[in-house]
C-alpha cells in the first residue's frame, strides 16, 4: 500500500495541474509506485497468493490506461513511458 507521504510526492510530480487528481498519467504513474511497492513485497514473501492477485490487477489497470493513453496521444504516451522508465 501507498502511504500518504509516497502518494503526495507521486502526485507533485505528475500532475499536469494543481488541482489534478485523476489525470491518466497521474493514475498510471501512482499504479507504477504500489506495482514496484507490492514486487518489492513479493519479493520477500513468496507465497502470499492474494497480493499476487492484486498485483496482476493493477498491472492489468495500467495496461489498459497506457492503452487508453496510446489512442488519445501518443507523444504524452512516449513521454510518461520515459519519466516512469518502463519497456515498451
Amino acid at each position: 500500500m501507498l502511504d500518504t507521504e509516497s502518494r503526495a510526492q507521486v502526485t507533485q510530480e505528475y500532475r499536469l495541474h494543481e488541482k489534478d487528481t485523476g489525470s491518466t498519467e497521474l493514475q498510471i504513474a501512482i499504479l507504477t509506485e504500489k506495482i514496484r511497492q507490492l514486487t518489492d513485497h513479493l519479493r520477500v514473501h513468496k507465497k502470499d497468493v492474494h497480493s499476487r492477485r492484486g498485483l496482476l490487477n493493477m498491472v492489468s489497470r495500467r495496461r489498459r490506461l497506457l492503452k487508453y493513453l496510446t489512442a488519445e496521444d501518443v507523444a504524452r504516451y512516449q513521454a510518461l513511458i520515459a519519466r516512469l522508465g518502463l519497456r515498451r
